[in-house]
């Protein structure tokens, strides 16, 4: 950085001095004898306007610096933000999956995980967590865990789901554990499963009474939704509208959110839009941008993808854009997007949609070349027949050697040992040359190892 100042301020001067020299020579002989008298101060004055726009430029580097790192230290952190609630969702999930196989203590742990986590789930972990312990036979522990979600979570939508539990703990202490309280449940679903034959009028007063109580079998509730997403019946939506809505705990809620995008109808879809525009649950929006696309509800989604403020929300809403075929609405998004970020889900998005030519556009023309890397990716994912050319007129054409690398591990991807073949004899640069031969290397093909015994015979 000094280098650059004394080079920058060299250069100021010698113009500064050879223009005042110039002058000299132009002007009476008093008037010069004056002007070099003002030498000296004029080159004085010269360098410090040198040095100040030295040190202006300095300074915008420092700032830029500062951004550039700035940038890259939030991209980190939203990548240790995803990681956490996946990781938080998975430990969730396998939680309450121990709870469906009767394994109460492994339940139990993992949502200790989840809580020590202190995410979004962590109301829903410590409920489920005193539920397993008192499965297990530690009631007294599932009453102090109880006792920590009413304190820690005093707004939980969980609280009602726990004062029926701890009725239920109070009423059961001094008493041992059941061991016929599981064969019991299981009964209830098989009775649960034989309401499906019913007609609706009668079948939905009795799911809808379920999904009031507070039974100590977790899979009940559950359950009596799926019933009533297999009714059909304008009764059956109504009440699985009910808790869509948020009326019950936010597992119960998630689920009829799902069934009511499988329910299918245009009033179906106008609860899960109404319900979209009034909640703060991120995780509940994200249901319903799911449900969205199995509805078919594409405009509702670009509408979502353009104007959500939460870019976990809006990278969904996209996500979900892929699967249902909007090519010419991602590519629309992608040229108004200003971030990399969401762009890297759009390309994703185009991917999946099948759209090649779109992806082949940017592999091509996008100035990020991290964009046209994800892109190429992309590309070698879809196949040889409808890509090939093109990474090969990419390859030819492009200057960047990381660009160039990604095209030979799309070739590899594809399986395209033509591609490689002829890139491993045409390449002067011994890296790419390299990498392109490390990749045959590794394909079973016939072309392939007749080409490296052919190297080696050289």
């Amino acid at each position: 950085m000094a280098g650059q100042t004394m080079q920058y301020r060299s250069k100021w001067l010698s113009v500064g001095i050879a223009g005042l020299v110039l002058s000299l020579a132009c002007i009476p002989p008093a008037a010069r004898a004056r002007a070099r008298s003002l030498a000296p101060e004029l080159a004085q004055e010269q360098e410090r306007e040198a040095e100040r726009r030295a040190s202006e430029q300095e300074q915008k580097e420092r700032e830029k610096e500062l951004k550039d790192r700035e940038k890259e230290l939030k991209g980190r952190e939203k990548e240790r933000e995803k990681e956490r609630r996946d990781r938080e969702g998975e430990l969730y999930d396998d939680g309450k999956g121990a709870l469906d196989e009767g394994k109460w203590d492994r339940a139990a742990a993992r949502f200790d995980q989840v809580v020590q986590m202190n995410g979004r789930k962590a109301d829903a972990a410590l409920y489920w967590r005193a539920y397993a312990e008192n499965k297990a036979g530690r009631r007294e522990a599932a009453l102090v865990t109880l006792q920590t979600l009413r304190t820690t979570f005093p707004q939980s939508r969980w609280l009602n789901d726990a004062k029926a539990l701890e009725a239920e703990i109070r009423q059961n202490i001094g008493q041992p554990s059941r061991p016929d309280e599981e064969s019991d449940c299981d009964l209830k679903l098989l009775a649960l499963n034989g309401l499906m034959n019913r007609k609706p009028e009668e079948a939905v007063p009795i799911l809808e009474k379920l999904l009031q109580s507070s039974s100590p079998c977790p899979k009940l509730r559950s359950q009596a939704l799926f019933v009533l997403a297999q009714s059909g019946s304008p009764q059956a939506r109504q009440v699985l509208a009910q808790v869509a809505r948020g009326e019950k705990n936010p597992d119960l809620q998630r689920k009829a959110i799902s069934y009511l995008g499988l329910f299918g109808g245009k009033e179906s879809r106008q609860t899960l839009a109404d319900i979209y525009a009034s909640s703060n649950d991120v995780d509940a929006k994200r249901v319903i941008l799911r449900s969205f696309m199995v509805a078919g509800e594409r405009d509702r989604l670009v509408a979502a993808a353009k104007g959500e403020k939460d870019p976990e929300l809006r990278r969904e809403a996209i996500r979900q854009l892929g699967p249902m075929g909007a090519r010419e609405e991602l590519w629309q998004l992608y040229q108004a997007e200003p971030t990399a970020e969401i762009k890297e889900q759009i390309i994703q998005s185009l991917f999946v949609s099948g759209s090649a030519d779109r992806l082949i556009d940017l592999a091509k023309s996008e100035k990020d070349s991290g964009l046209r890397r994800k892109a190429i990716r992309s590309l070698g994912l879809m196949g040889a027949s409808h890509t090939s050319v093109a990474l090969t007129e990419i390859y030819a054409n492009e200057k960047d050697s990381d660009v160039r690398k990604e095209v030979i591990n799309s070739f590899f991807l594809q399986g395209n040992v033509k591609g490689l073949i002829e890139i491993a004899r045409k390449e002067t640069d011994p890296t790419l040359k390299k990498a392109a031969v490390s990749k045959l290397s590794l394909m079973n093909s016939k072309e392939a190892t007749e080409f490296l015994m052919e190297l080696l015979n050289k």
